[in-house]
This record gives C-alpha cells, structure tokens and sequence, in this order.
C-alpha cells in the first residue's frame, strides 16, 4: 500500500505539472516552436557542412542526419525527464533545497518531477522527422535487428544521457558554480553524440566512449544500421552493448548523485 501510495503522488504530481503547461496554450505553443527550433538550428549545422564537402567522418549527409536524428531523439527525452537537475546550483544557492530532503521520497525523483516540461518534445519531434527522412533516403531494408536497433537505441541514449545530467547534479554539490564545467560534458556530450564519432580526436573519442558513452547513443548503432565497420577505436559492434554501456554511465552517476547528496549538510533555508 505505502508503494501505491507513492506513485500515486507521483502521478499526481506529474499530471499537475502537465495540466498547469496545457492551461496556459500560448505559452506552451510559444516554447515547443522554440525546443523545435532549437532541433532545426543544430540540425543546420551539420546540413551546411555537408552541403560544401561531400562526407563528413565517412559519411554522407543521409548517413550523417541518422546519426544526428537517434542522437536527437534520445538527448531531447533525457532533457525533458532529466533537464530539471541543471536548477540543483540554483536551489543550493537559494537554500531550496532542504524543502525536498524533509519530504520521504528520494530528492531525484521529487526534481524530476518538480518541473516536467513537455515541450521539450518538440526538439524530440524534429529528430523523428528527420529520422523518417534519413531513413527513405538511405533506402535501407527493415529487417528484425534493424527494427530492434531503432526502437532500442533512443532508449538507451535517454538513459546514457540521463545518467550524465545525473552525474552533472552530483557533481554540484563539491563545485561553487560548476554549471560551466559540468555543462562542458552533458552538453558537450550531446553535441558529440549528434556528430560521427570519427571526426573526434582520439583522445576525445576514448572520452566520449569509454567514459562518457556519448557516441554509443546513436553513432555506433546507426553504423550497425548502415552496415558501416566503424574507426579505429569505434568498432561498430560495440554498438550492440549499448544497454551495458548505459548501465556504466548509471553505477558512474549513482555514485556521484549519492556521494555529493550525502556531503550536503544544508544552506542554512
């Protein structure tokens, strides 16, 4: 019963939060155009680049927009679930913080929940267009491990960076306005999710891989979509442990996320 009871507060809480954003039409109208165009700028990028040389890491542009699409996908559901941990400096500046730890339930979830905003979906919207779109011009066949791969890797990439802004959270509780710094590895590793793994140095490619599994969300699995081998380092069928990979980037996040909760000692709210 106490565990019912739990998640029926935390679906209250969550259609609360749902219900206030669709109360209010042409705010949320006006934001998810914004999350979309956010999606279409970063999407630009690539599509200028590709635009002027004819591959980009090995790849075309076809090959390059499923990259950029399964890497979109999975960043833009972590950031809606997710996002909420970049306020942590926020509220231990403002000693807001404390207000969660008395309630009994765990402080991540309560953050999670404490600010869902949907139209973060609207980034998510342009990654699943342009997946469509990448998809028809590759003209690849649907075969049962293509299908697994395209239903499984935006969830594991949701997962590897979820478990970064995770990281990013913890690591707030040792650093005085660290947002920059940590910052530098969630966005930073979405940017080099998006991107083919093969432009990064190597040294930034061992980073991005080995440590924070960024090119596992969408780079190695769509090489095992495309058929593509892969670089040195970046064998594509490291891409069929991208579920192993994204419990790595959890133990690495659980660890942090409880280490610097643990070393909190207040602000005095």
């Amino acid at each position: 019963m106490a565990e019912l009871s739990v998640i029926d507060s935390y679906r209250t809480v969550i259609g609360s939060r749902i219900r206030a954003q669709a109360s209010y039409r042409l705010s949320f109208t006006v934001e998810t155009f914004n999350s979309i165009l956010v999606g279409i700028v970063e999407f630009a990028e690539i599509y200028v680049l590709l635009a002027n040389v004819p591959q980009l890491g090995g790849l075309s542009l076809a090959q390059a927009a499923l990259v950029f699409a399964l890497a979109n996908l999975g960043f833009s559901i972590a950031d809606m679930i997710f996002g909420q941990l970049d306020s942590i400096p926020q509220y231990l500046r403002m000693g807001r913080l404390e207000s969660f730890l008395v309630r009994p339930m765990p402080l991540i979830t309560q953050m999670i929940t404490s600010d869902l905003q949907l139209r973060r979906l609207g980034r998510a919207l342009v990654g699943l267009v342009i997946l469509v779109i990448a998809w028809v011009a590759l003209g690849l066949p649907m075969t049962p491990s293509t299908l697994y791969l395209l239903i499984i890797t935006p969830i594991t990439g949701a997962a590897i960076y979820g478990a970064m802004f995770t990281l990013a959270g913890g690591i707030q509780f040792y650093v005085i306005d660290g947002a920059e710094f940590t910052n530098a590895f969630v966005y930073g590793g979405g940017y080099a999710g998006q991107l083919p793994g093969s432009v990064l140095l190597l040294p930034v490619r061992v980073l991005f891989t080995f440590v924070i599994p960024a090119t596992v969300t969408a780079y190695l699995p769509a090489l095992l979509i495309m058929g593509e081998p892969g670089p040195a380092l970046l064998p594509s069928w490291l891409g069929w442990f991208a579920p192993l990979f994204a419990i790595w980037a959890w133990l690495l996040a659980a660890f942090a996320w409880r280490s610097g909760v643990r070393k909190f000692t207040g602000a005095g709210g």
